[in-house]
């Protein structure tokens, strides 16, 4: 038997579109497939301290984490690129003009900027929500040790947009996370050549490797392997002309039965 790895976006994918939870089948189906000899790997716009212990529970052989910037592999961290600070003091302060608000992340924290109160609602929810879970969350964001992996923005107008990413598109990537929330990346990096890290960590071929996902966020990785696998709740539907295969929504059973399909089970 040739030695499979999948790798796994989080949310919409390995948890339920309908309520964030981790479906029973999921859990049992990558712990077969991992009895079964096969490699499963998180592949995540998170950084690693974003990963939940319920997912770690599950049992991974690896992380990709923060758009491939940061890797583990059994239980090591064999990866790692981070920003400089100098470079993130640059962001920080074009994300001050353009009074953006902006969500910086790295393997150990994450930090919003409070110099002035967060406007959008959806990044006040996540600030809470960081804040109920117990997040290191340091506000000190000029002093010279805080650095950051990769950050967010929620902004307001297609000017703010245009003007920070003037900016931003030096250094970093630029991923559409739908509505007016944008995911940037180091230039470089993606969940893609995460994948490609991994795949020669385990000399592995790209024709053993598998790719689940549900939103733009993922097309990196999607498109990068022939066997990828989009869900059935996947956004923009557009997702679905994309991929080899299109599985259940993961509320339905989507990981189990595409494990299913490619033989892991």
């Amino acid at each position: 038997m040739q030695r499979k790895i999948a790798f796994f976006d989080i949310d919409g994918t390995l948890t339920s579109e309908v309520d964030g939870s981790i479906p029973v089948s999921a859990i049992q189906s990558i712990q077969e497939a991992r009895a079964n000899g096969h490699l499963m790997f998180i592949n995540t716009g998170r950084c690693f301290q974003n990963v939940e212990q319920r997912f770690r529970d599950i049992g991974f052989d690896g992380y990709v984490c923060g758009c491939g910037t940061n890797i583990y592999c059994d239980g090591r961290d064999v990866f790692y690129h981070p920003q400089n600070h100098e470079t993130i003091m640059i962001i920080l302060e074009v994300a001050r003009k353009t009074d953006v608000d902006i969500l910086f992340e790295s393997r150990k924290e994450v930090c919003f900027d409070l110099s002035r109160p967060l406007h959008h609602p959806k990044a006040v929810y996540h600030y809470e929500v960081f804040l109920r879970n117990g997040y290191h969350m340091p506000e000190d964001l000029e002093n010279p040790n805080f650095f950051s992996d990769k950050f967010v923005i929620w902004y307001e107008s297609t000017e703010q947009l245009t003007a920070f990413r003037k900016i931003s598109d030096r250094w970093f990537d630029c991923i559409d996370r739908g509505g007016t929330f944008r995911e940037f990346v180091p230039r470089g990096f993606s969940k893609a050549t995460g994948i490609q890290f991994v795949l020669n960590h385990y000399a592995i071929s790209p024709d053993n490797a598998y790719a689940l996902g549900d939103s733009n966020n993922d097309l990196t990785m999607l498109s990068y392997l022939k066997n990828s696998i989009a869900m059935g709740n996947a956004q923009p539907p557009t997702l679905k002309e994309q991929v080899a295969y299109v599985t259940t929504n993961a509320s339905q059973d989507g990981i189990k039965n595409a494990l299913k399909h490619f033989h892991f089970i």
